[in-house]
């Protein structure tokens, strides 16, 4: 058990948390959340002792083993993979190298024979007989194939280095796991497998995730970090955020019954835990939802910005029509004789493994780059409005404050009263409206150029990547703003839950060309003929 007690740190003026009291117990994965710079990260290295608290300390059994997900993609570039997956666990490691020390030495003593027997004995015990097939398992779940496992980390790319040090966190069954973003650069098939992984796995998990999906599949606890605080609540973060919505606005409304206050919390709860599925994980939640009280649901104190595209002019039945669109970049053809009809209703999900494809295609229809052949046409009853996954043009070397900024965007020569409350609704009221562009962080330059494509009024909305740089919050106000949104839109997101739950049309670009098809996401990557279509293998 990992034992959190009075925990507290400041950076100069800043307090970032404050008498922290947690115990986190064995068998449950905690999904731990807050604001973009609320301190999520830090906490996770408070806990791994990487940073002392300045009050408070964390206990952990001297038994108990602790691993962490690292950072640093280049720690381990002479090490081979099979080997940096096995320094997991250090002390198994440390027998091994020590082991293998003695066998070398060409004067083996008696004493040698002594020390030799009794690590082959703590080797045995550490389960170090099966750990070169243990870390090869975990490795070819994430995707790493067996040729790779003999190769030099610094052989392998980015996305390679990632998943090993995942395996690396993974390996040994530690009591306690830490994992910051732990499904950054994981493909879809890498992420179903840790989740399978996750929701078996026995001790304690300690999660951040942006990953909402992720989130739902495997916590059983939410670990709300806010105003310096770590509230704990049972249930993954669907039950969290829906939960706090509801009670939120029972508080609001205080001339409404209190019975029917609490007949709409009791069914609430009864709904989300009949609908735990059958995994152990889900299991064990639905379980511990059954025995939640009315009193453990709270309202959030969180802020949410207000996200809501209004189209000004209802759309016609001819959207867009895309025949033969070919493009070559540095030599390699991204986009190969690409056609598509966009219709009324459609909300296009543009998925593949090539991010420079579905960038370039965003750019052609948007008028910023020249297809090699092809051609593609808007029909006149539309308007675009487009988010780029890259917006530094958009506020580099801007010395215009963000009501300024937005005005230019404005389609109406709008008084500042509108501007300004149209920020506030974005989470930039008081003097933040006043804030230089220049200055934003990247979650505050998403939420800008949200503000401008709202403004735009348009029918067909265009988005690359929207979710990158955006706290919970934002992401959960954007997916419902999405959701409602009466025009037609194609977007790409790696946000599973954001795909899911807007997309009604996949469209897939692969080297073999495009695969179209009528269908959600999880039906999409369920089905395995799509799938085998996708990988080229017919």
């Amino acid at each position: 058990m990992l034992t959190v007690t009075n925990v507290g740190l400041r950076y100069g003026d800043r307090k970032l948390f404050e008498d922290v009291n947690i115990k986190f117990t064995p068998g449950n994965c905690y999904g731990l959340i807050g604001a973009n710079g609320a301190g999520k990260s830090t906490f996770l290295k408070i806990l791994s002792g990487e940073i002392e608290p300045q009050q408070g300390d964390v206990h952990l059994d001297p038994n108990e083993r602790l691993a962490v997900l690292k950072q640093d993609h280049f720690e381990y570039e002479e090490f081979e993979v099979l080997h940096t997956v096995i320094m997991g666990h250090a002390r198994l490691y440390e027998v091994m190298q020590e082991k293998d020390a003695i066998y070398m030495k060409a004067d083996f003593s008696e004493e040698d024979g002594m020390k030799a027997a009794e690590l082959e004995g703590e080797f045995a015990e550490l389960n170090g007989w099966e750990a070169e097939s243990e870390a090869a398992v975990l490795l070819k779940g994430l995707g790493i194939p067996e040729e790779l496992h003999t190769k030099k980390m610094g052989d392998l790319t980015g996305s390679e280095k990632v998943k090993v040090l995942l395996a690396q966190a993974l390996f040994g069954k530690p009591d306690i796991l830490l994992l910051d973003e732990p499904t950054n650069h994981l493909d879809i098939k890498a992420i179903q497998w840790l989740e399978e992984f996750l929701i078996n796995f026995e001790n304690t998990v300690i999660v951040v995730s942006h990953d909402r999906h992720f989130l739902n599949k495997i916590c059983t606890h939410i670990a709300d970090l806010d105003f310096g605080k770590i509230q704990i609540y049972v249930g993954n973060y669907d039950f969290w955020y829906e939960s706090s919505q509801l009670a939120l606005k029972m508080s609001q409304e205080a001339n409404k019954k209190k019975e029917e206050k609490v007949k709409e919390l009791q069914a609430f709860i009864a709904r989300f835990s009949a609908n735990a599925s059958k995994s152990k994980q889900a299991t064990s939640r639905k379980k511990l939802l059954d025995k939640i009280s009315l009193d453990d649901i709270k309202p959030s104190s969180r802020k949410y910005p207000y996200v809501a595209f209004s189209p000004e002019r209802e759309i016609g039945n001819d959207l867009l029509r895309v025949e033969g669109l070919t493009k070559t970049i540095d030599g390699v053809k991204v986009l190969d004789n690409v056609s598509f009809i966009l219709n009324k209703d459609d909300k296009v999900a543009l998925v593949g493994k090539d991010e420079v494809a579905k960038t370039t295609l965003f750019k052609i229809l948007m008028g910023e780059l020249e297809a090699d052949s092809g051609s593609f046409k808007w029909g006149v009853t539309t308007s675009q409005a487009y988010f780029p996954k890259d917006n530094t043009d958009y506020f580099e070397n801007c010395d215009l404050t963000l009501v300024d900024w937005l005005r230019q965007y404005s389609p109406e020569d709008q008084s500042e009263s509108f501007l300004r409350g149209f920020l506030g609704r974005m989470l930039f009221s008081g003097e933040e409206a006043l804030k230089k562009a220049s200055v934003l962080s990247g979650g505050e330059k998403v939420r800008c150029m949200l503000s401008k494509m709202m403004l735009s009024g348009a029918n067909v909305l265009l988005l690359d990547e929207p979710t990158n740089h955006l706290d919970l919050e934002s992401i959960q106000s954007l997916n419902n703003g999405l959701i409602n949104f009466k025009g037609s839109m194609i977007f790409t997101s790696h946000d599973h839950q954001f795909v899911q739950t807007i997309a009604n049309r996949i469209i897939e670009i692969t080297p073999n060309g495009i695969i179209d098809k009528e269908t959600t996401y999880d039906e999409y990557i369920a089905n395995e003929e799509l799938q085998k279509k996708a990988a080229g293998m017919y």
